[in-house]
């Protein structure tokens, strides 16, 4: 059961006590390698600068992305860019100390984490984090901080394949999406699991490929009106059958595998929005057959959306957690895998061996 966080001055100040002269618990790597690099120590309490933020954090979100970091085969590879690393992208806390400049956020504030360890060494698999307060967004009292961790990386990749349409919408809000229709593949991901909860909540009609009934059910859970097996001879047919018109925007996992598949079944104008890579396997394309409809293929990186389009995203994010648009667990169509901050190479390589949901650590 989630525990609303009291956040009195009294509260506050007793966590700020104990951190006086005490550690804190983290995990860190300082190799690459497989999840044994991983390992649990001890570090000082760290201090927030000029425009930063200290949030104690409760729940850490594991992304594939976080795993082939570790591995030093992430964007850009070259091996580990930080002598040691705190893993983990996502997460949600308390913030319990604020540095100068900081406005808008206060000790006590819940909030959700986004991209703390994108080009920086520390990531929320730790018990206190710092980190430009910009990276720390409200999360209203009745959102809990399960939902609050699996938000940043899934649900801004999912904004950004829902908005980069040449004809729009750049934002979303309820009607943003009114008369489209979309198609996610792969709905059982979390990736794919924002992108139909999203749309939804903007209006779209959405349509999920999934691999078999136990994801067509998550899939269902999340909000998708229709399903198809994607291993299907007839799924181009089924698709079809029920957007004949086709579809307009396409949220991708598998761009090389998906490409036929993807070329039958979007309308004129659609935009293919690819936001995963199969390594090894080359995308191979008709350009005459979609040149003729104008489809666009769009590639997205959430960690290098511009800026502008991630501020957008997190401002729709955060609008569609207040109401109520994005639930996590398994009757929301996104089982939860919980792990101890002791147990974060387990939690690793759950993700790695493509764990069904999302994988959270309890850290404190």
């Amino acid at each position: 059961m989630f525990m609303p966080y009291e956040r009195s001055p009294a509260g506050v100040r007793e966590i700020a006590a104990r951190l006086v002269s005490a550690s804190v618990r983290a995990v860190v790597y300082s190799e690459a390698g497989e999840p044994d690099v991983l390992r649990l120590v001890e570090r000082p309490v760290p201090e927030p600068g000029p425009g930063e933020v200290r949030v104690a954090v409760h729940v850490s979100g594991v992304n594939p992305t976080d795993w082939k970091s570790r591995r030093g085969s992430s964007v850009g590879g070259g091996g580990l860019p930080f002598p040691e690393i705190v893993p983990n992208q996502d997460g949600a806390g308390v913030v319990d100390a604020i540095g100068s400049g900081v406005q808008g956020l206060s000790a006590g504030d819940r909030v959700w984490i986004w991209e703390a360890a994108w080009q920086r060494p520390d990531g929320t698999a730790q018990e206190h984090l710092v980190l430009p307060a910009r990276q720390a967004v409200p999360l209203p009292g009745d959102a809990s901080f399960d939902l609050g961790a699996s938000l940043g990386i899934p649900a801004l990749t999912a904004h950004r394949c829902l908005t980069v349409g040449h004809d729009g919408p750049r934002s979303l809000e309820p009607g943003a999406l009114d008369g489209r229709t979309v198609l996610v593949a792969g709905g059982a991901g979390a990736v794919g699991h924002a992108a139909i909860q999203l749309a939804r909540w903007a209006g779209a009609r959405v349509l999920a490929t999934v691999s078999g009934p136990e994801k067509s059910e998550l899939a269902f859970a999340a909000g998708a009106t229709e399903t198809v097996d994607y291993r299907s001879e007839s799924a181009a047919a089924q698709i079809r059958a029920a957007a004949p018109d086709g579809v307009d925007v396409i949220a991708e996992v598998a761009p090389a595998a998906n490409a036929a598949l993807d070329a039958a079944v979007a309308a004129a104008n659609a935009t293919i929005a690819c936001y995963a890579t199969e390594p090894g396997t080359p995308l191979g394309l008709s350009p005459g057959e979609l040149m003729g409809r104008n489809i666009r293929y769009q590639f997205v990186l959430v960690y290098t959306v511009p800026s502008g389009a991630k501020d957008q995203a997190i401002a729709d994010v955060s609008a569609a957690v207040r109401d109520g648009a994005l639930p996590v667990g398994l009757d929301a169509g996104l089982p939860l895998h919980r792990f101890p901050l002791a147990a974060t190479a387990d939690a690793h390589r759950a993700v790695e061996a493509g764990a069904v949901g999302k994988v959270l650590i309890d850290v404190s």
